[in-house]
């Protein structure tokens, strides 16, 4: 039975789940290797894992989550690292569906299985104009085939395609648009997730 993933549903999660271990999306660290350092936008940020990923490889980091309690293990997670990547991170409480990002501020803009209310592709058209020209949009969401995220919330999917079709091609290239099929350990098992993978540079 699926499940609504208000505030709500995200603060229980957070307060009742342990995840400590929890590694950056490797979607992310493949493509955030590729460019130099600058500024960068997580959106939907969770407990840090990407913000932190990408402070300790030079970036500053604006690190967005409405779930206060995620946040505050984010910056526990920062801070262990240490000031060098603590201090390259602004840590704020917004809510997607309504926070509107400053235009052409970031080098990267990223996002990371977010789910919003409004859909994935209606969070990307909120998240494109943050993008500066010649930077790079990084959605990686849930695919409808994937049946670990389908067995907990409907109307989190979406397909690259889709994605990539929000996306005025005069101003945008398409470096990816792939749904990808990506094994992990979860506890004792392992789960095989099934991701839309959305890489696009913005022309002007």
């Amino acid at each position: 039975m699926s499940e609504q993933l208000d505030h709500a549903f995200w603060e229980n999660r957070y307060r009742t789940t342990t995840t400590a271990h929890v590694q950056p999306n490797p979607h992310l660290t493949v493509e955030a290797a590729k460019l130099p350092p600058g500024r960068a936008l997580d959106a939907g940020c969770g407990e840090g894992a990407e913000a932190v990923w990408l402070a300790a490889h030079g970036w500053r980091v604006t690190a967005v989550d409405f779930a206060t309690t995620a946040l505050d293990r984010a910056r526990e997670r920062a801070d262990i690292r240490g000031p060098e990547v603590a201090d390259r991170i602004d840590w704020r409480t917004e809510d997607l569906t309504e926070w509107i990002p400053p235009e052409n501020s970031f080098d990267l803009v990223c996002s990371h299985y977010a789910h919003p209310a409004t859909g994935a592709e209606t969070l990307l058209r909120r998240l494109a104009p943050a993008v500066a020209t010649g930077g790079t949009l990084l959605i990686v969401g849930h695919h409808p085939s994937d049946a670990h995220s389908a067995a907990h919330a409907s109307g989190v999917h979406a397909t690259a395609e889709g994605l990539a079709a929000e996306l005025d091609p005069v101003r945008w290239e398409i470096l990816v648009a792939e749904n990808r099929s990506r094994t992990v350990t979860h506890g004792s098992h392992q789960i095989e997730l099934r991701d839309a993978v959305l890489v696009a540079r913005k022309n002007r």
